[in-house]
């Protein structure tokens, strides 16, 4: 990078905090919520989810991990827990022999059916009941901007393959953004 540094301006540092403090409290919300309700954290409830979208309820691991924007270890550790849990299974893929397929177990069906109707309260509730269609909108569309930007510059091709579809939007603040914000910028 040649001549000066980029900085954010005033208005840009505000948005910026926000969305990370939004970002924060979100993901806390969500979590706190399934862990709750469901006895699992939000990266689990993924993992049914996806399965349970897929064709015959099973994927690849490699595209499993993929389609979560996680690692081939991660996602390995927490099928493994999964299988524990009894919801779900690995065996051998009947294409090829080699590669292993993650598959959702009717006891996974199950919580998963279980878990989704408290997790799509708390998104509406804490997401999607303070804004108004058209911010919605708006709001899947800076999203998919950013997604795009970071798509074109920075990601590997693996991870160019994820759609918009692909993403959960968690819930918002516990409390007032600016009140986090000015909290998080005194820290």
């Amino acid at each position: 990078m040649s001549g000066s540094p980029r900085w954010l301006e005033p208005d840009q540092q505000r948005a910026w905090r926000t969305v990370i403090v939004a970002l924060k409290h979100v993901s806390e919300r969500i979590e706190r919520q399934l862990l709750h309700d469901s006895g699992m954290p939000h990266a689990y409830y993924m993992i049914l989810v996806r399965l349970s979208e897929a064709e015959e309820g099973a994927l690849p691991m490699s595209v499993l991990a993929r389609a979560l924007q996680a690692s081939a270890s991660r996602t390995s550790h927490a099928v493994t827990r999964l299988e524990q849990l009894g919801w779900v299974r690995r065996s051998p893929s009947p294409s090829d022999g080699r590669s292993l397929l993650a598959e959702l177990t009717d006891e996974g069906r199950a919580t998963l059916e279980s878990a989704a109707p408290g997790h799509a309260e708390q998104v509406l509730r804490t997401v999607f009941d303070p804004l108004t269609a058209e911010q919605t909108s708006q709001l899947e569309a800076i999203a998919r901007d950013i997604l795009a930007s970071m798509s074109a510059s920075s990601l590997d091709d693996d991870q160019r393959s994820v759609h918009g579809d692909d993403l959960a939007i968690p819930p918002a603040p516990d409390r007032d953004v600016e009140r986090a914000c000015a909290d998080e910028s005194a820290a």
